[in-house]
């Protein structure tokens, strides 16, 4: 169960605006990339960020390049999932399998930047504490619950040795 606060973002946030290309001298050392994480979007983001927040965006989150190290740098600032109308494809994959919860969810426009949501990734079901609502979307399936629970694919593959397929 994942519970947070609400920072809400607009339409086509890019990769480029989650991990600002001046800094990708800063790529092997996460912690200080992500001191920069969405820098381009929001300023004081990375500043004012707290561990189990939860980031709302619009359509096509994280489009642009492939590079992985844009979701990770929001699983580093503490966030703990991205909800969002749509994704880009590969940025929907890394964050699957650096075990960071990326929710599609039409309702995102009744959201609000501040509201308190509670997540529950294996029902499908998400809870607006702030304003009494609840939305479900479609739970995923078992096997990506476990790679999210245990941290990523590599977890994953550490202990189950295989994809359990």
């Amino acid at each position: 169960m994942l519970q947070g606060n609400v920072w809400k973002f607009g339409d086509n946030i890019s990769t480029d605006h989650i991990a600002p290309g001046r800094y990708f001298h800063l790529r092997s050392n996460l912690k200080e990339l992500a001191k920069h994480v969405l820098e381009d979007a929001r300023e004081d983001f990375a500043k004012k960020v707290n561990s189990g927040d939860i980031i709302v965006g619009g359509k096509n989150f994280g489009l642009g390049s492939s590079r992985e190290h844009a979701p990770r740098i929001i699983k580093v600032s503490g966030v703990s999932c991205v909800i969002a109308k749509s994704f880009a494809r590969i940025f929907y994959r890394n964050s699957i399998n650096i075990g960071l919860p990326v929710i599609e969810l039409k309702e995102v426009d009744e959201i609000n930047e501040g509201d308190i949501l509670k997540v529950d990734t294996e029902k499908g079901i998400i809870n607006n504490l702030t304003q009494n609502k609840e939305y479900k979307f479609i739970p995923f399936p078992k096997f990506i619950n476990k790679i999210l629970e245990i941290g990523g694919i590599d977890e994953y593959i550490k202990k189950y040795g295989n994809y359990g397929v």
